[in-house]
């Protein structure tokens, strides 16, 4: 009777391990299904997280979830998505993240224009351009694809002459005629705003996101870039081995969504022209 009433015991003790073992198999599923609906994005700063919050509301009817990974310099989200710690960023323009693939090795893939902002030059001291003096300093980006944005906007308003067929690809090194005897500052961008306020700086390249630091916007530019270059729109930026999966495409369709471009034109009409 004994090693009855045992057997019975050991039978439901089994029985007990099985059922919770199935049971955390459940859990696990659960949690794996819910993470497979999360899609994970980098971003750095307003209106580029402001984009990705409004895509994150859109993107629910889809069944997905937008978790944004905010930064607040302009490595770590090309860092976090090469790791792939991240699905996608959006935070930067097509020769930034050519130049990343190229320092690291990486495999970054354009997925979708979003908006063009609207980039110039700006003087604390000056209010047209032939007051700018010779031998005036003038700052711009120290990274490569932005300083040949910047050149290429001070060759359109001619205050410099650019090697031939350089276009937005310029450098320093391609400047043929500097008639002002211009004195170039290299600047990292994230600090080209601090660069207004400095009493010998006549000129400082910028974007609106970082001008707004110092409480200008485009309107107060002194003058800004004529011609502009579809490469240069802050792009939704994901992997090539994610590129073609379903949370990208569901991704790209929400930040192309018609709430987006409200937003854009709406609330950012001075500082950026939607690309979509």
């Amino acid at each position: 009777m004994k090693k009855y009433i045992g057997l019975i015991l050991a039978m439901g003790l089994i029985a007990v391990m099985v059922a919770g073992c199935s049971n955390e198999g459940q859990v696990t599923d659960k949690e794996a299904a819910k993470e497979n609906n999360v899609i994970k994005v980098a971003s750095h700063m307003p209106p580029m997280t402001d984009v990705v919050e409004i895509a994150a509301e859109v993107i629910k009817d889809e069944g997905y979830e937008i978790e944004l990974v905010q930064v607040n310099d302009n490595i770590q989200y090309n860092e976090l998505l090469n790791n792939k710690e991240v699905d996608a960023n959006f935070a930067q323009h097509e020769p930034f993240m050519e130049k990343f693939n190229s320092e690291k090795e990486a495999n970054l893939v354009m997925i979708q224009k979003i908006y063009n902002a609207k980039v110039g030059f700006y003087s604390k001291e000056y209010t047209a351009i032939d007051q700018i003096p010779n031998g005036a300093k003038v700052a711009l980006p120290s990274d490569v694809s932005n300083e040949g944005r910047a050149l290429a906007i001070l060759a359109d308003q001619g205050l410099i002459k650019l090697k031939e067929g350089v276009g937005f690809d310029g450098t320093i090194k391609d400047i043929v005629e500097n008639s002002k005897n211009l004195e170039w500052l290299s600047v990292d961008l994230l600090n080209l705003a601090e660069a207004y306020n400095e009493k010998d700086v006549a000129l400082v390249y910028n974007y609106p996101t970082y001008i707004a630091k110092v409480g200008l916007t485009p309107k107060d530019a002194l003058f800004l870039e004529k011609t502009i270059d579809d490469r240069f729109a802050i792009s939704l930026v994901a992997r090539e081995d994610n590129q073609d999966s379903d949370k990208i495409k569901a991704l790209k369709k929400a930040m192309t969504s018609e709430k987006v471009r409200e937003f854009l034109v709406n609330d950012h009409s001075d500082t950026l022209l939607p690309a979509f």
